[in-house]
């Protein structure tokens, strides 16, 4: 019985399933092959779904490399799709409706007030999806970030192209490079940011329910940070560099460091979620351990009153013999 509890803890070790890069590979194929297409056929229609698969390509790996890695976990493929889902869509109308209202230009200090509307509008999807069942997992809740996260910045980076289109008069290869950079840049962004705060929502949750503490508030505040930094950090840059090399060195400092803080996050999540397992597996292995010894206990006391049953009627039958 312990070899099959062990063989279980073997099972549940995270599966290196590589689909990750299957999607990428496959992702990239699709956008070259429609790119060629569009140009070749110089047909409108294609713009739409040639700018959805390059905003959508990275963030959809993104997901699949978390989901992949998921350890000891049973949370299902439908539940991180419709996080990227919802995390998207309501955090993109959130901040659609939210910035206007607050920020009339983006400078370094209302870079900071970005970073407060839209990281509140993107676990708003997670907050949607996650209150009917329990979530109490560290490790559910870096991937739920991370798919919400991945879900805003793959419809905001369509949006971005699609503007850059418009302004370009046309360009199809400014639409391309601003596709490209954005897919690239957003694993380093939103997907690090919402991951942190949804991982500690997750872990400072309590008897399966939400729970808004200092931890949480202070994960809220260090993404808000970073958020800020991110878009503001190279305005400052500006003055003393170059035009591009300050969003350059601005943007890969906060993003090394938000991966510093998110690899500590799943670290921290994977550690729990091992010593809640233990905790679930060890008290059943020593029950089913101390079967075989109580077995054996009952076998020997039954044979030792036996054994007094059978001397008790020789010593009966010897004396009724004497007398």
């Amino acid at each position: 019985m312990v070899d099959s509890f062990s063989t279980q803890l073997i099972e549940t070790k995270p599966r290196r399933a590589g689909s990750w890069w299957r999607v990428l590979l496959t992702g990239l194929l699709f956008y070259f092959v429609g790119l060629v297409v569009m140009v070749l056929t110089g047909n409108p229609n294609l713009f739409p779904t040639v700018v959805m698969l390059g905003s959508f390509m990275v963030p959809a790996t993104y997901v699949a490399f978390f989901y992949d890695r998921r350890h000891m976990s049973k949370l299902s493929l439908p539940t991180t799709a419709l996080s990227f889902f919802y995390g998207g869509v309501l955090g993109v109308f959130a901040a659609s409706l939210l910035e206007p209202l607050f920020i009339s230009n983006l400078d370094f200090g209302s870079a900071f007030i970005v970073g407060l509307i839209e990281e509140f509008a993107k676990i708003l999807g997670i907050l949607v999806i996650a209150r009917r069942w329990r979530h109490d997992s560290m490790v559910d809740g870096v991937i739920l970030g991370a798919a919400a996260g991945m879900g805003f910045a793959a419809l905001e980076s369509t949006g971005y192209a699609f503007t850059a289109f418009l302004a370009s008069g046309g360009s199809l290869s400014v639409t391309v490079g601003v596709t490209l950079l954005r897919g690239l840049l957003a694993p380093l962004g939103h997907g690090i940011w919402t991951a942190i705060l949804a991982a500690a929502l997750f872990r400072e949750s309590k008897n399966g329910h939400f729970r808004i503490d200092r931890q949480v508030i202070g994960a809220y505040l260090t993404v808000v940070i970073l958020h800020g930094l991110w878009d503001g950090l190279p305005l400052l840059l500006s003055n003393l560099v170059s035009s591009g090399a300050d969003i350059f060195i601005g943007q890969s400092v906060i993003a090394m460091i938000g991966l510093l803080i998110l690899w500590r996050r799943w670290r921290e999540a994977r550690r729990l979620q091992e010593t809640a397992n233990r905790a679930m597996v060890e008290p059943v292995v020593f029950a089913n351990a101390t079967v075989p010894g109580v077995a054996t206990e009952l076998l020997v006391a039954s044979l030792e009153h036996d054994s007094q049953m059978s001397l008790n009627g020789r010593d009966w039958e010897s004396g009724n013999a004497i007398a």
